[in-house]
């Protein structure tokens, strides 16, 4: 190798470390903002290493390939930031066979209400991407206590039949990630019926006591105790079932454990999966009583590797964690080593509904700013309205339509991933026990509600006229309407997807105003929180601002018009203000 071979091979590897040094510093960014600091990094590049001089065809066709290839492995990796997802209860959504019972056939069956794929049209809901609760093989109707990970519960098809949906799913542009129980078994399951024997190899899969033990109880629950927990298998025989006695907790402490369940998600990322939803997510290692049965070190160490082994296997599957509590005790799962890319808001799906419910947007903003203060910098959220062990929406604001819009808007402009419990946006009615909020979709007003020809597992929610699918797709005034038209408004602006979050005071207390600031685009989004008309709203004179063209109305605005009951405008404002 002659001098100059060796003086461009050390510039070359130099140039790769500064190559890679971009590739970690653009994940996050847009398109836009990855090209523009790839011209940044090829132009320091040739400063750094190729002073006085000029780069060669080959050194340039390296650098753009490298760049290309990076650009698009770190658009893919959160591909999350921009997606909208849709909680489907398989069992309710759709039958395909005539047995009564929803399926994942039936669910492909209706992929193009959800999203047809072609990003011109306005008719579907243009969700982008699914979250299954449980489809594996369980003795329950609702399958959170699973008696085969790496199967399909028989109700709902096969594994072909889901890797058909996946499929499906992903040519539309879709994504798919399924619920994962990770933290308890049924008592069904093949492993527990075996560790009832104290000499099989599979004993230690589970907590065992030979004697109650006392001070225990379910950590939610006040009026718990231990025998809520530990639960008699037969005299002298007491197993740690978190939930109640038939999901008996796994014994996370057990290696072989950890490497089990490592095993069955990449078995289903393999089969088509792009990530999961972690159920009860914070219960994994219980080292003790009270605080020690929740958040506990050893359980925040697993998920760090659970996270990485899933990593290095799939690069842009997407882990979410339930994790019922308050930003204090959800920051940590998302800090660095990343033990999850997002988890649910449920502090904030609170403060929407309450918010609306009482017409006080000081509970939503309150709320964001905790999130926003305590959460690490570059956290993505999880956000939501309800899901499948709350009371549905419109029950929760007392059936008023117009502030179940108003919720819907909000939750789809403020930043966050927006996850929607499905029957959502056509204001499916349910209140608890958890059968009635999670009953049959209704997608028409005839025989079984369009679920199913013959008698469903659960009969459908008896409604008011107007409330099903069919109605209200032809209706441009409906709930489902106004859901197309935010998600779709959400789609064309970076600044609704990705932008920050700064809340702008208007002189008006039932008026809610933020800034969505991006790098490209800023808006400026002003809720009504009110049953009357709300006139002669005018920008702060220090925020020096200017409005530039209404995107609700799609028209130039020099001015904030009178807002009606219950409205929300949103606008494109000048100079873009950087984050």
């Amino acid at each position: 190798m002659n001098h100059d071979d060796i003086i461009l091979n050390i510039r070359m590897k130099k140039s790769i470390s500064t190559m890679k040094n971009y590739f970690f510093a653009v994940k996050g960014m847009d398109c836009t903002a990855r090209v523009n600091k790839a011209i940044i990094a090829i132009t320091g590049a040739k400063r750094m290493f190729w002073p006085g001089g000029s780069m060669d065809r080959k050194t340039i066709v390296f650098f753009l390939t490298f760049i290309l290839g990076a650009t698009l492995a770190a658009a893919a990796d959160d591909w999350f930031r921009d997606a909208v997802f849709y909680e489907v209860f398989v069992r309710s959504f759709s039958d395909s066979n005539g047995d009564g019972v929803g399926d994942l056939n039936g669910l492909t069956a209706r992929l193009d209400y959800l999203n047809d794929g072609d990003p011109a049209t306005g008719t579907d809901l243009g969700v982008t991407a699914l979250w299954l609760m449980p489809i594996s093989p369980s003795p329950s109707y609702h399958g959170y206590d699973v008696t085969d990970y790496y199967g399909v519960n028989e109700d709902y098809g096969t594994m072909e039949d889901f890797k058909r949906l996946a499929a499906e799913a992903h040519k539309r542009g879709m994504r798919v990630i399924i619920d994962l129980v990770l933290n308890h078994s049924s008592n069904q399951h093949p492993w527990f019926l075996g560790a009832s024997d104290d000499k099989s190899p599979k004993r230690n899969w589970y907590v065992w006591k030979k004697s109650q033990p006392t001070g225990w109880s379910q950590p939610w629950s006040s009026g718990s105790s231990s025998d809520y927990v530990w639960h008699a298998l037969r005299a002298g025989e007491y197993y740690y079932g978190l939930f109640y006695n038939g999901m008996p907790d796994l014994n996370y402490f057990n290696a072989a454990v950890q490497e089990e369940m490592i095993a069955v998600a990449k078995h289903w990322l393999d089969a088509g999966a792009d990530g999961f939803r972690l159920d009860a997510i914070r219960y994994l290692f219980e080292s003790g009583p009270g605080k020690g049965q929740a958040d506990t070190p050893e359980t925040h160490a697993y998920l760090a590797r659970f996270y990485q082994a899933l990593k290095q296997h799939k690069p842009d599957c997407y882990l979410v964690g339930e994790i019922w509590s308050d930003a204090d005790t959800v920051a940590p799962y998302l800090a660095v080593p990343r033990e999850l890319d997002a988890a649910f808001n449920f502090d904030l799906a609170g403060a929407i509904v309450g918010g609306v419910k009482d017409r006080n947007s000081g509970y939503i903003n309150a709320t964001q700013e905790v999130t926003l203060e305590t959460y690490p910098k570059d956290a993505a959220d999880a956000t939501f309205l309800t899901n499948h062990d709350q009371n549905r929406v419109l029950n929760e604001l007392a059936g008023k339509v117009e502030r179940a819009k108003m919720a819907a808007t909000v939750l789809l402009t403020i930043p966050g991933t927006p996850f929607l419990y499905y029957g959502e946006e056509i204001g499916m009615p349910g209140t608890k026990p958890d059968e009635n909020i999670r009953k049959p979709m209704l997608w028409s007003d005839g025989e079984n509600a369009g679920f199913s020809s013959a008698r469903p597992w659960n009969a459908p929610a008896r409604v008011r006229p107007g409330i099903h699918v069919k109605a209200q797709a032809a209706d441009p005034g409906s709930l489902l309407s106004h859901y197309r038209r935010l998600i779709h408004l959400r789609a064309d602006h970076i600044a609704l997807r990705r932008g920050d979050y700064k809340e702008l005071p208007l002189g008006h207390k039932n008026i809610y105003a933020f800034l969505r600031r991006h790098a490209r685009q800023t808006l400026l989004v002003v809720h009504n929180f009110s049953s009357e008309t709300v006139p002669d709203l005018k920008l702060p004179a220090e925020s020096k601002l200017k409005l530039i063209r209404d995107i609700t109305g799609d028209s130039a605005s020099e001015a904030i018009p009178p807002l009606a009951a219950w409205e929300t405008r949103i606008f494109e404002v000048a100079p873009v203000v950087l984050p």
